[in-house]
């Protein structure tokens, strides 16, 4: 059993991709604590599976920024986009450096694949299961650092903090059920999405937007929280549970969508939100709950080599994608709202980072590119990494025992409670949201009026 110390110079909550590259570009003197609800392969990055991007060459950084800022409809946050386009070599080359197997070309260099919204093959991937890869390389290395301490089944409850800064988190046990109240110098919610909170969803049931509700709770500013992504290709099942996804990068290698009577009715390389919403008309018109997709346009040995994992679940759920169509419905996948970020990771809390699908640094407007996640968060985790490391001072011990000692303990006493109250919390500000937005609209069209 591992017994936490009273205090660390970094905690990080969550160890998805974003978590783990904060981790690593900490400065080996500085102590870091990361800590995950369940194991640490339970992050949606683990399940990510079409790819990330890279700017292949710089004629195509034009294309590629207009392709974010269209499926953002330019909601987006240019100096963010910017950073992220302008940070994807050197963030594919620092994972090539960790061991990262990417697919190659013949002749050596990356290949490169295509998925909706995307004008051309940018994106580099490892078969159908780059999170996997990514993930388990980072794991492996973080694992390997003496500074780095890696701790399963522990939950965050709360922050410890004051009127001025953060000093720590509070965080229980689920092993033994002990309570912890950890001190940081500083601290990086990297605590995934919210599809938890959804009852179909991409996501792993555990995310349930802890960090969100924590952030709300304690007035620190969190932006679109409504901004809520649907992948448009998940496979159909009545079982319960999470669902299964298949990549955007299937429809970009061939794969067709078809209604009822197994006709083509969109073009299914727009982005997500529009072929989210030509699969619903669709499904509404002919009155069922799933349209077709048809992955046998793709070359086989392209499908297998490319896609195994996938051809793999949908044998196991008894489709043959090679002689038959599957069944697949939208389903809840990625968050684009989030805790307010800056293009550092800094929230509007001193001392306090959230990096990953948990924050809200505008880069990804109000719907994100494909296989933009998993470079947006790799890209500004390092930079919040390096943010702590140039501006690193730290706590003020009294102002944090006093923050500490401010607590109510009684509030902790049953978790399982406070999380189904952190839970409904974000519920209730999403529809709070969707209200607001709404309001706006209508007042706006009867201006125009």
């Amino acid at each position: 059993m591992i017994k936490l110390a009273k205090k660390y110079d970094v905690i990080i909550v969550g160890t998805g991709v974003a978590g783990l590259n904060c981790a690593l570009n900490i400065t080996p003197d500085k102590s870091v604590l990361v800590i995950c609800k369940e194991t640490p392969d339970k992050s949606d990055s683990y399940l990510a599976q079409g790819g990330i991007c890279r700017l292949p060459e710089e004629s195509d950084y034009d294309s590629y920024y207009e392709d974010t800022m269209r499926a953002g409809h330019y909601e987006n946050n240019p100096e963010a986009v910017e950073a992220m386009i302008r940070g994807s070599q050197e963030v594919i080359n620092d994972l090539i450096c960790y061991g990262v197997d990417f697919a190659r070309e013949e002749d050596g260099s990356l290949a490169y694949t295509k998925e909706g919204g995307h004008s051309r093959p940018r994106i580099c991937f490892h078969e159908d299961t780059t999170g996997r890869e990514i993930t388990s390389k980072l794991m492996k290395v973080a694992r390997s650092r003496r500074n780095i301490l890696i701790v399963p089944y522990i939950t965050m409850l709360d922050i410890i903090c004051d009127d001025e800064q953060c000093y720590g988190i509070v965080v229980r046990d689920g092993k033994n059920g002990r309570l912890y109240k950890l001190f940081a110098d500083y601290t990086v919610l990297a605590s995934g999405g919210i599809g938890g909170v959804f009852e179909n969803s991409t996501n792993f049931r555990i995310l349930t937007g802890d960090a969100l509700a924590i952030c709300l709770k304690h007035g620190i500013a969190v932006d679109h929280i409504n901004y809520i992504q649907i992948h448009p290709t998940t496979l159909y099942s009545k079982k319960k549970g999470r669902r299964f996804l298949i990549s955007e990068s299937v429809r970009g290698e061939g794969a067709v969508l078809l209604d009822k009577n197994f006709q083509r009715f969109t073009d299914e390389l727009k982005p997500r939100d529009i072929v989210t919403a030509e699969i619903r008309k669709q499904m509404q018109k002919d009155g069922t709950d799933h349209v077709w997709l048809d992955m046998r346009p793709i070359p086989r040995e392209e499908v297998i080599s490319h896609f195994p994992g996938i051809v793999q679940h949908c044998l196991n759920e008894g489709y043959d994608v090679f002689r038959e169509c599957i069944p697949v419905v939208p389903s809840q996948h990625y968050f684009m709202g989030g805790i307010r970020s800056d293009t550092k990771g800094a929230t509007t809390m001193p001392r306090l980072y959230a990096v990953g699908e948990t924050c809200c640094n505008g880069v990804h407007g109000k719907n994100r590119l494909a296989s933009n996640s998993l470079l947006e968060s790799l890209l500004f985790a390092k930079r919040a990494a390096q943010d702590i490391d140039v501006n690193y001072s730290p706590i003020d011990r009294e102002k944090a025992i006093a923050a500490k000692n401010a607590l109510n303990l009684a509030e902790y006493s049953n978790s399982a409670k406070l999380l189904k109250s952190y839970k409904q919390m974000v519920l209730d500000a999403i529809g709070q949201e969707n209200i607001r937005c709404a309001e706006a609209q209508a007042q706006q069209q009867g201006e125009k009026r």
